[in-house]
């Protein structure tokens, strides 16, 4: 299925291209105030909440922006903002860097990251299949008691990385937690590239930096949900996997934006619209 015979219609540009904004809507930076750890700024913070901020200990706030001069205080800051409402703990630490291949400056849990506006690191991962009829996509069905998205459709192993985790070591544990995918299948991953995007959310602002692979997994392999986040999984059609991603919101906002890049360099969408798309993708900042 080529999808670059609609190009020039209006809907099959349209259709792709809300993903991609959807996921660029954050224009910083707004009515954000800069945070800092030490001399390095990390994140962004609204008003409100760099006002909380300034009540705490070791914390100096101005109209320049919102400063935590010893960040191993850091982590201890975000549970203390969690008691007092301000955002759910989620009990996962992730660390805290002022540019993707920096040194860690910090750590703070995954719930607190978009209040704090700092860029979190996840890895999604296309699980393909080969068969008599053609390329298959494995799809997992997000279990309903998830706090973000519940029942969207997402990949067949994505998730966050953990403080002290590379994205690589992250893949391997999320694919055995998630789907019960072994080491010896999940290690024959190939990395596709980086997404980057800023966005808001309802939980506040996400500036997200996905590593993304391909994953090509045997006939015989069947994943099974094991830690309870994926509430069953599914084998689709590659095409049937494009008109779902082109037509309706049923896939989790940033695992729509990686599935568009894997249409692309299948050919699957061709021409001037995957031009245009691959420009809006690769424009993203996280």
């Amino acid at each position: 299925m080529v999808v670059a015979g609609l190009k020039g219609d209006g809907v099959s540009q349209t259709g792709f291209l809300r993903h991609v904004h959807a996921c660029q809507t954050a224009r910083l930076p707004g009515d954000r105030l800069p945070f800092r750890l030490g001399a390095r700024q990390v994140g962004w913070v609204l008003p409100d909440f760099a006002a909380a901020l300034a009540h705490e200990p070791g914390v100096q706030a101005d109209a320049a922006g919102v400063t935590l001069g010893n960040p191993a205080l850091l982590h201890d800051l975000g549970q203390r903002l969690s008691g007092r409402g301000h955002y759910r703990w989620r009990g996962e630490a992730f660390d805290i860097r002022a540019a993707p291949d920096g040194p860690v400056l910090g750590q703070l849990d995954r719930g607190a990251l978009p209040s704090f506006g700092v860029s979190a690191t996840g890895v999604h991962v296309n699980g393909l299949v080969h068969r008599a009829d053609g390329l298959h996509l494995w799809v997992a069905r997000r279990a309903m008691d998830k706090a973000l998205d519940p029942g969207k459709l997402d990949h067949i192993t994505a998730g966050g990385v953990p403080a002290g985790l590379t994205p690589w070591q992250a893949l391997l544990k999320e694919a055995e937690e998630e789907a019960s995918i072994p080491p010896e299948l999940a290690s024959a991953a190939t990395p596709t590239g980086v997404i980057a995007y800023a966005m808001e959310r309802p939980e506040g602002l996400r500036r997200d930096r996905l590593y993304c692979y391909d994953m090509v997994l045997p006939e015989w392999f069947i994943p099974t949900a094991n830690d309870g986040e994926v509430a069953g999984f599914e084998i689709w059609p590659i095409g049937r996997v494009v008109e779902t991603v082109h037509a309706t919101d049923d896939f989790k906002f940033n695992v729509a934006v990686v599935l568009i890049d894997l249409f692309i360099r299948l050919g699957l969408i061709a021409g001037a619209e995957a031009v245009s798309l691959r420009a809006a993708i690769d424009g993203g900042a996280g």
